[in-house]
């Protein structure tokens, strides 16, 4: 007999990732689906257990008792679902996975380079596919099995389930600065001026976010561009100022295209952090990967990458075909 209102792994998976990332809409970005179809998983689990599981309050989403209770089973009946999926792809001699997520900046500029270098070096055959994460988000894609690797800022102080089992360790250190035009035309302080930023500047658990949440930049004075590039471009224009990771942007500063501003708050020490799984659940791609991120070649390309391709949103294959 089939049972219609069987509990499914799509609805499991709906559930966990508006449980950890608070909202349906960050989960469909997180899957690559629709906001409709979350919504849709997530009233065919509620209507099938006969709870709620999550509410939406004043600050966003709350799990009732029942949800809460469901979540860490759930948890580990998703993780087993990827884990189901690459033992078959393994036993087929399909090419191992890296996915990797990363902030908008280090997909800009360095992952295209840093994965084509490593592929080279890696002893099997791998697939690598690679998209962009808020910070909060990278610790429930890697613990979900959605990313095997997430290169950022630190997201630990955003863990809110020491039971996750991840590893996060500095990888390489920079500057964050600002910059404008390269004859400067600013008025006013920083409040006043227009600020160009990539989608990382959106994110205010980033580097450029906290500068931005330092200096007490109004929303109205912040435009966000597809990329660093274009923010640094626009700056150039001399209508106002972006931040710029400092060995990225140094080229145009010796150029004359862009010079820096030299005033409080707009200069900032950073970290790029990697963030996978600990060593006994993570693939063998990702502790090479891991390996090579510390390796003389990779530390030349953090500093100077050769190319890249502009980031695009991370679509997990392994959930793409789960919801099709």
């Amino acid at each position: 007999m089939i049972i219609d209102n069987a509990m499914t792994l799509t609805q499991l998976n709906a559930f966990v990732l508006v449980a950890r990332l608070g909202s349906v809409t960050a989960a469909a970005n997180a899957l690559g689906v629709s906001e409709s179809a979350v919504s849709q998983a997530l009233s065919a689990l509620r209507l099938h257990l006969g709870d709620q599981l999550v509410t939406r309050g004043p600050v966003g989403m709350t799990l009732t008792a029942g949800g809460s209770r469901l979540l860490a089973t759930a948890s580990q009946i998703v993780v087993l679902g990827a884990e189901a999926h690459a033992a078959v792809r393994a036993a087929q001699g399909a090419p191992e996975q890296l996915r990797v997520v990363s902030n908008s900046t280090v997909a800009e500029f360095l992952i295209s380079p840093i994965t084509e270098a490593f592929t080279k070096r890696f002893a099997g055959s791998v697939e690598v596919s690679a998209g962009v994460a808020a910070t909060k988000e990278m610790n429930v894609l890697i613990a979900n099995r959605l990313a095997d690797v997430a290169i950022g800022c630190d997201p630990r102080k955003l863990l809110d389930d020491p039971a996750l089992t991840l590893v996060t360790e500095p990888i390489f250190r920079y500057r964050l600065v600002v910059v404008t035009a390269g004859q400067p035309r600013l008025r006013g302080g920083p409040r006043q001026w227009l600020w160009f930023v990539d989608p990382s500047g959106t994110d205010p658990d980033s580097e450029i976010g906290q500068m931005l949440s330092g200096l007490g930049i109004p929303e109205n004075q912040i435009r966000v561009f597809p990329n660093q590039t274009a923010a640094w471009a626009a700056a150039a224009d001399g209508t106002g100022v972006a931040p710029a990771v400092e060995h990225l942007v140094a080229q145009r500063l010796r150029r004359g295209e862009l010079s820096r501003v030299d005033a409080p708050g707009c200069r900032m020490d950073a970290c790029w952090h990697v963030t996978l799984l600990d060593r006994q659940h993570r693939s063998t791609a990702a502790s090479s990967f891991r390996r090579y991120l510390s390796t003389p070649e990779a530390m030349h390309l953090m500093r100077s990458p050769t190319g890249g391709v502009p980031p695009s949103r991370f679509r997990p294959p392994v959930y793409v075909t789960i919801w099709s």
